[in-house]
């Protein structure tokens, strides 16, 4: 049928069921010991904010089998893997080579914002996270030139347009970046009968690489998020949709 296949493929974390998170809280010298990031106390990255306020008080989790905090961006069941150790950027090349050899197409790198740590910052969007995915571009290119890499960055589109890379080249990093400011307006423009919340957005959309595109959706797995409105458009979403 002439169908393309495209998986999610989550960079950034992995289960805390995971065996290379449960062999690196039992052996903090052995092979998987700095898979994770791992610290003495939960003091480091203060600037980085709480994602799922909800449910999770800090980005730190006392492991009382390790006795250290690892880091987490997302649920604390959820812990990050640790991209300054050389042997996880390995793991996760090896793991996307996997699934292209079996046939896949592409992949919507999920989180991929949050790779990396830096102290004051807020530990999203880091010069080293590009160039990771500058290096995944690259090893996929030169192996399987078909393939499409799609980024999952809940970013403004200021900030996400970096994730497509130079321009000069047409894009060194991924072929696409889902616009999540779109999704939102999308609903707002149906239900006031009239194209400006999304027309409006796009203008202030910026240029990217000639060789790269928005992903432009309805709806995802993550459902109707209202983080990339302002505080009026959110109280409007909430009184007409809530």
């Amino acid at each position: 049928r002439g169908m393309r296949v495209i998986i999610d493929f989550v960079m950034n974390h992995t289960s805390d069921q995971h065996p290379w998170f449960q062999e690196s809280r039992k052996d903090p010298d052995g092979p998987y010991g700095d898979y994770y990031v791992w610290a003495d106390d939960d003091k480091q990255f203060q600037d980085a904010r709480i994602i799922f306020v909800d449910t999770e008080a800090s980005n730190w989790t006392y492991d009382p089998v390790r006795k250290q905090y690892f880091w987490h961006r997302f649920f604390s069941h959820q812990p990050d893997l640790n991209y300054e150790n050389p042997a996880v950027q390995e793991e996760m090349i090896s793991a996307l080579k996997f699934w292209l050899d079996l046939g896949i197409d592409g992949f919507r790198l999920d989180a991929v914002p949050y790779l990396y740590q830096e102290e004051g910052t807020n530990c999203e969007n880091l010069p080293a996270t590009h160039a990771f995915l500058k290096r995944v571009r690259k090893e996929i290119d030169a192996q399987y030139p078909d393939t499409v890499v799609l980024a999952e960055a809940n970013q403004w589109p200021e900030d996400v347009v970096d994730y497509f890379g130079d321009f000069a080249s047409g894009g060194d990093e991924c072929h696409m970046a889902f616009h999540f400011p779109v999704m939102p307006r999308i609903f707002m423009a149906v239900r006031r009968e009239s194209r400006y919340p999304v027309s409006e957005i796009l203008a202030k959309t910026p240029a990217i690489p000639s060789g790269c595109q928005w992903g432009i959706f309805l709806r995802n797995h993550d459902e109707l998020t209202l983080e990339m409105v302002t505080d009026e458009e959110r109280d409007y979403m909430y009184a007409e949709y809530a």
